[in-house]
């Protein structure tokens, strides 16, 4: 089995070493279904449904020298949990056309987007199905609970143009509310997504120079738009690379938008001079304001053009002001983090517990990923959980122990690397024992590269 890529190169050819493409960032080239697990602890027994996460994986090897670490095969790794035991592990290629050529199978169904159609960046249930998304214009990917691909999918001809990686679901409707945006297009797309898997409101909001908009909030009120200084570069784009870079020139700003509001009715609000993938979570406040912890790159896509790395990225209260188009904002916690992530009963209301990834840049180098983070944003603390040297933590995913427990009485889900092992782990924590020993490790025998995000989705619903 061939977990890692190595280009030899001839003596007449430069070494041209991309860093998203060594170490963990490295593909794996293998697909596997794994049923004989090795545990040590105790799986929780009411935990039944998969833990999934998606990331990059090249297919073939790309060009080092224009290779973006946001643009490679999408490769979608699942751990089935049931009855307090591992069932299987699966890892399978999302099926693009980089991928049917690579591996001589059959077209994929469904619409295909001219630019993009590598659904890399995350994997959710929908409407009893399992999508795997990406943003700028691509659509999702239905894959089956086993994580093979099915098709390319516009629900069901609802969905007008590309998706998003991050849908955010109402917990007292089951509705999820996107915001897609599209290099061609000159506005945002403002989408609500009934429970059926349809699409049944679209709201378009103009915006100049094509920004990358990643992630958005919502409210019990009000979606939140990031209009912020990372723009669509064609030349980039002609040149073979990814297409986006910082424009300070653009101006940083965040739109808010009732749910149930047309484009004319956001009110802006001017926002610092930087960079947001991921907020945490939004909510209302009884005077109007809105309050939103999030992640803050300084920049992005300024000094290097093939994956973050322009400072600490840190965690950080807004408060957004529409009535006079202002925001203040506060730092909870200066440790460089990414992939914030909270008890979704809690998406769009009054929060008082988060989890991240700590993410370290440094300049010159792709992070370091080590240990994962517990934040009280009111008492103002934060707890970390490491794993020990030579352990990367992924993204955590917190899961409640019960519909209705508390907060923070639930488990925290989290792929982590083992260099010592070069293959991947799967510890759960109990939230409430944040720096206790996991109450159970999943000991994978194959790697499971760093990438973006993934969901548990339990048998019980999506």
């Amino acid at each position: 089995m061939a977990d890692t890529m190595t280009d030899v190169p001839t003596d007449s050819t430069p070494t041209v070493v991309n860093e998203w493409l060594e170490g963990n960032f490295a593909p794996v080239h293998d697909e596997h279904t794994i049923t004989e697990l090795e545990v040590d602890g105790e799986i929780p027994p009411d935990l039944d449904g998969r833990l999934l996460r998606i990331g990059p994986n090249p297919v073939t090897p790309p060009d080092p020298s224009t290779y973006h670490w946001f643009t490679g095969t999408g490769m979608v790794h699942g751990l089935r949990l049931r009855d307090g035991k591992a069932e299987w592990y699966r890892n399978r290629f999302v099926r693009n056309s980089d991928v049917v050529e690579a591996r001589r199978g059959p077209p994929v169904p469904g619409p295909r987007a001219e630019m993009f159609d590598g659904a890399n960046t995350n994997v959710i249930g929908l409407a009893g199905k399992t999508f795997a998304i990406v943003e700028a214009g691509s659509h999702p990917v239905e894959l089956t609970h086993d994580l093979e691909t099915v098709a390319n999918s516009d629900f069901d001809g609802t969905l007008p143009a590309g998706f998003t990686a991050h849908p955010h679901r109402d917990p007292d409707t089951g509705e999820r509310h996107a915001v897609a945006y599209q290099w061609d297009l000159p506005y945002l797309q403002y989408l609500t997504i009934g429970t059926n898997g349809a699409v049944r409101r679209v709201v378009q909001v103009p915006v100049d120079d094509g920004p990358m908009v990643h992630d958005c909030a919502i409210t019990e009120s009000s979606v939140l738009l990031f209009d912020q200084p990372v723009t669509f570069d064609l030349e980039l784009g002609m040149e073979g690379r990814f297409p986006y870079r910082w424009n300070p020139g653009h101006g940083s700003r965040v739109g808010v938008l009732p749910r149930d509001g047309e484009a004319d009715d956001v009110r802006w609000c001017e926002a610092p001079l930087c960079y947001v993938f991921h907020p945490l979570n939004a909510y209302d406040l009884p005077d109007g304001r809105i309050v939103v912890d999030l992640v803050k790159h300084p920049s992005m896509f300024d000094h290097r053009l093939d994956g973050p790395d322009e400072g600490t990225p840190v965690l950080e209260r807004w408060t957004l002001d529409p009535a006079n188009g202002t925001t203040s904002t506060e730092t909870i916690s200066d440790r460089g983090q990414e992939f914030p992530r909270l008890d979704e009963r809690l998406t769009g209301r009054r929060h008082r517990f988060g989890y991240s990834a700590s993410f370290d840049e440094r300049p010159g180098h792709v992070p370091s990923l080590g240990s994962i983070l517990k934040h009280d944003v009111e008492r103002g603390s934060t707890e970390v959980h490491d794993f020990g040297p030579g352990v990367g933590a992924q993204e955590p995913v917190f899961v409640p122990r019960a519909a209705d427990s508390d907060e923070d009485d639930g488990w925290v889900m989290v792929y982590a690397h083992d260099q010592a092992r070069n293959a991947a782990d799967v510890h759960i924590l109990h939230a409430q024992d944040f720096g206790g020993a996991p109450v159970a490790t999943i000991h994978l025998p194959v790697r499971v590269p760093y990438g973006f995000h993934g969901n548990w989705v339990a048998e019980t619903g999506s």
